[in-house]
């Protein structure tokens, strides 16, 4: 293993543990200015929405990606497995267009 390699993986599970960190309150239901869009809601529009839910939701998600962060990269790495790349990108990015449609359709985080 090469210092590119060892600094890489580092990033990686720096990253990875950030966003476990950051999907700790969001679990709780509490730091929703942390969800893209909430943040920019007047008093009026945020009354509106199950701010607790949305929050949570957003936490499990945010954790998976953390985990698949922390799991995934570093055995691409250490293993040197390329594919292990496409199945991690793909993943974030289903996560993320499953996150948005959910959130967007049936009215599940609306009061």
């Amino acid at each position: 293993m090469e210092t590119s390699d060892i600094i890489g993986l580092v990033i990686t599970i720096i990253v990875g543990l950030g966003l476990i960190g950051l999907s700790v309150p969001l679990l709780m239901g509490r730091c929703a200015g942390l969800i893209a869009g909430y943040s920019t809601m007047t008093k009026e529009e945020r009354k509106t929405w199950d701010v607790s839910a949305l929050a949570k939701f957003t936490g499990r998600i945010l954790l998976i990606i953390g985990l698949l962060t922390l799991v995934l990269m570093p055995v691409m790495c250490l293993c040197e497995i390329p594919w292990l790349t496409w199945v991690y990108s793909l993943a974030v990015i289903g996560l993320g267009v499953f996150a948005a449609v959910w959130c967007n359709t049936g009215n599940r985080f609306r009061k």
